[in-house]
């Protein structure tokens, strides 16, 4: 437990409902092809407060989705309790990025400043598109209005900075939208 609040954890895929009699259960994916999902373990799962190291037992794709079986989980009634809980992994497990990308659950409560030095907001979470993700920005008490905004993801265009350490972003956008 102290190991794994004292570990940078991301976020990788969501247990989402039962999937049979037997205790499977759907599996979410946030990882690119879905399936990589399973290449990582252990999960560390999060139900409330309380964080569980998760063994899987088995797990395929079924249709267009995933569905996995966890060790100690056998019926439909346990796998709901586990329903909604996301997967976590150590971020040492990720491959290494190429400068300049960066994991979604990197660029998340980002401060999202305007060139000019704005405060818009906060990076929520990110949204994908096909053509380009795009930032939910939310307000925070301290930026300029409390609107929230869409900002696509497009370095160098409107993405002019990304500072992980001071926790910052600058854009290149009119507040105005």
């Amino acid at each position: 437990m102290e190991q794994m609040q004292a570990e940078k954890l991301t976020v990788i895929g969501k247990l989402t409902a039962p999937y049979g009699v037997k205790g499977w259960i759907k599996i979410h994916s946030y990882t690119d092809p879905i399936d990589n999902v399973f290449c990582y373990s252990p999960w560390q799962v999060k139900r409330g407060e309380q964080w569980f190291q998760v063994k899987l037992e088995s797990s395929k794709r079924h249709g267009k989705g995933l569905i996995a079986k966890l060790a100690g989980i056998d019926t439909p009634e346990q796998v709901r309790d586990w329903s909604n809980a996301e997967i976590y992994v150590a971020q040492h497990q990720l491959p290494e990025l190429e400068t300049g990308e960066y994991y979604w659950s990197q660029l998340e409560n980002l401060l999202v400043y305007t060139e000019s030095g704005e405060l818009l907001g906060r990076v929520d979470h990110l949204i994908e598109t096909g053509s380009n993700d795009v930032f939910v920005v939310k307000a925070t008490a301290n930026s300029r209005d409390k609107v929230e905004r869409l900002i696509p993801y497009l370095p160098e265009q409107v993405v002019k900075e990304i500072d992980l350490e001071k926790g910052t972003m600058r854009v290149d956008w009119d507040p105005e939208f």
